[in-house]
């Protein structure tokens, strides 16, 4: 018996119109997009005589034991009052009102001892306020 092949056309997907509509969308987005200039001004900056640095103000560190007990700058406050410490501030910052204030306080310190460092500080007008803390999982 002899069977006669059959010729099989090859199943393939056409491609054409797809490329098509891509295209035709693409340009449609293209046409149909506004573009804006954005504004720039254009400055003329003086020029510097010298390189001088200006010198960064030396921080004042607040130290805020377990128990509330303030020191600044390693220097041991009487008592815990806020006018204390907004004395102790007065005398560490000088003539700098823009020196920034790091605040370092023990994780058992009570909420209230920090937040009196800081509003001793806000009300002395420093407003660079840092408050230090650690990684977790870090011992010192």
């Amino acid at each position: 018996m002899n069977f006669k092949r059959q010729n099989r056309e090859e199943v393939a997907v056409n491609l054409t119109p797809l490329i098509d509509i891509v295209f035709l969308l693409l340009i449609f987005f293209m046409v149909s997009t506004t573009f804006t200039k954005e504004n720039h001004l254009s400055i003329d900056l003086p020029e510097a005589s010298s390189e001088q640095r200006t010198a960064a103000p030396q921080a004042i560190e607040i130290l805020i034991s377990a128990s509330g007990e303030y020191s600044i700058n390693d220097q041991a406050l009487i008592n815990h009052q806020l006018d204390t410490l907004k004395r102790g501030l007065q005398k560490a910052l000088g003539d700098n009102r823009t020196a920034p204030v790091i605040i370092t306080a023990d994780a058992r310190t009570p909420h209230e001892a920090v937040v009196r460092a800081m509003d001793a500080a806000g009300q002395l007008g420093l407003v660079n306020l840092s408050i230090t803390t650690r990684q977790p999982g870090k011992s010192e």
